[in-house]
Formats: C-alpha cells, sequence, structure tokens
C-alpha cells in the first residue's frame, strides 16, 4: 500500500475508522529520519491491512504539536481512533513489523472498556 502524505486536512479522515495507521513524523533536514523512510515504505508495500502515512513536521507543525512531537523521527500507532505506540527513534525492518504485529493482536474492545473505565473514575 502506498504511503500518504497526511496533512492537517487529511489526518481524521485517514485515521479514523476501524483500521491501524502506522504514522512517521519527519523532517527532510533529519539524518535518521532519511535513513530510516526506505525501511518504512519498504514495510508498507508489504502490509495491504494497515495504512501508512508520514507527517512533514516542518509543514505541519501543527499536528506535530497537537501529538506533543519533540523529536524525530517519531513512530505512531493509532487503531480506532487511540494511540497504541508511540516512540521516538527509527527502528529496524524486523521491530516494526514487530510493533505492527503487537498493535494488530490488541483486543480493541478491552481497551475501549478500560478507557470507558478510566474516564468514569475521572468524573467521580
Amino acid at each position: 500500500m502506498a504511503t500518504i502524505e497526511l496533512t492537517r486536512d487529511n489526518f481524521e479522515q485517514q485515521v479514523s475508522g476501524t483500521g491501524m495507521t502506522v504514522i512517521d513524523f519527519w523532517a527532510p533536514w533529519c539524518g535518521p529520519c532519511k535513513m530510516f523512510a526506505p525501511i518504512f515504505e519498504q514495510v508498507s508495500e508489504h502490509r495491504e491491512d494497515v495504512r501508512f502515512g508520514k507527517v512533514n513536521t516542518e509543514e505541519q507543525q501543527e499536528l506535530a504539536a497537537h501529538f506533543g512531537i519533540r523529536s524525530i523521527p517519531t513512530l505512531m500507532i493509532i487503531r480506532e481512533q487511540v494511540v497504541l505506540f508511540s516512540q521516538a527513534g527509527a527502528l529496524p525492518k524486523h521491530a516494526l513489523e514487530d510493533v505492527i504485529d503487537q498493535a494488530a493482536a490488541v483486543d480493541m474492545a478491552q481497551v475501549h472498556a478500560d478507557i470507558a473505565e478510566a474516564s468514569k473514575s475521572r468524573q467521580g
């Protein structure tokens, strides 16, 4: 599957729903980002079940700020509008594939139940 350039205008549409989105927050001047880009692309070509998106933090500063991106590259996995994984730094191919597999195996019904319970607890 092709990697999607995520912007403020298309972000919500691309990551909403039931699927999983793997996001690479990057910048053109970032050396580690340039080294990670081919790995990200390679994995995206073999995972038809997952959306892959890239956020250029120079052009999309509002998105980067919203997610608290402080260093790049930062990899994030969002599934059913829940951030399941967020980590700064590039990953080797096998580690990226492993993280995606782990996120795919998460019981989202339980995650949503836990979020609802935590929300109730905070409300009193």
